[in-house]
């Protein structure tokens, strides 16, 4: 008994961790997504007008606004996620009763691709849908663990909370700095923000984190670029 108790909450655990990384993967794009919207915005303005005043009301409205799109688009997406989530497992649940045996045959081909003998995999089948059917069929075709869905309320809020913080790097670097150095500071405080979050995201992904950083460099230089191009014009 203590032993099975145990295993449960080996599996509660990793569907939890599931689930935290789905809220930091929120906030790592949160992050970015304001670091950017934000510096984009005060190049435009600090562009077209010195006034520091216009200028940190322009980058603190989009902050908000940023910040609130993220969530709310967050929030949709993930929500999205979880609803198809609970519809597959009704309709494994339905299948479990109307088809069984398409049902028998769907994990043992999942154990044979795996490379199992069809003798041993139609055995393993045969005990797991004895004991926890729709776990082991949602487990085989979904990669889905029952009772565990994407929560959109964590996600929102990561996404909430990281763009407003990402956005405020370059707002308060160019609210701070002395005038003559508000362009260089605001450009290296974006830089820094950026190459933050590339490393996050690489390291989450296991992909090449110096790749990553520079691409979210270049990226963060061109939208200064763009932005502060545009404010040039009018």
């Amino acid at each position: 008994m203590d032993i099975k108790l145990k295993k449960e909450h080996v599996k509660k655990e990793q569907a939890t961790m599931d689930e935290r990384l789905n809220a930091i993967r929120a906030g790592v794009l949160g992050s970015n997504d304001g670091i950017l919207t934000v510096v984009g915005v005060l190049f435009s303005v600090a562009a077209a007008t010195t006034n520091n005043f216009a200028i940190f009301i322009a980058g603190l409205a989009d902050l908000m606004a940023c910040a609130l799109s993220m969530a709310s688009g967050e929030y949709a997406s993930v929500s999205s996620q979880s609803d198809s989530e609970k519809v597959v497992v009704e309709q494994e649940r339905e299948l479990l009763k109307t088809d069984f045996a398409g049902q028998h045959q769907s994990v043992e081909n999942f154990y044979v691709d795996r490379g199992v003998t069809r003798a041993t995999a139609k055995s393993i089948a045969d005990e797991l849908l004895s004991k926890k059917p729709l776990e082991t069929m949602l487990s085989t075709k979904y990669d889905i663990t029952l009772g565990h869905y994407m929560n959109p309320w964590s996600a929102a809020w990561a996404s909430l909370f990281s763009a407003a913080i990402g956005g405020v790097f370059p707002l308060a670097a160019l609210i701070l700095s002395p005038t003559r150095y508000q362009f260089i500071a605001t450009i290296a405080a974006t830089v820094v923000a950026v190459g933050l979050t590339g490393l996050l995201s690489a390291k989450m992904s296991n992909g090449l984190v110096k790749r990553a950083m520079i691409r979210n460099v270049i990226i963060g230089l061109l939208t200064i670029a763009i932005h502060y191009g545009i404010g040039k014009l009018f």
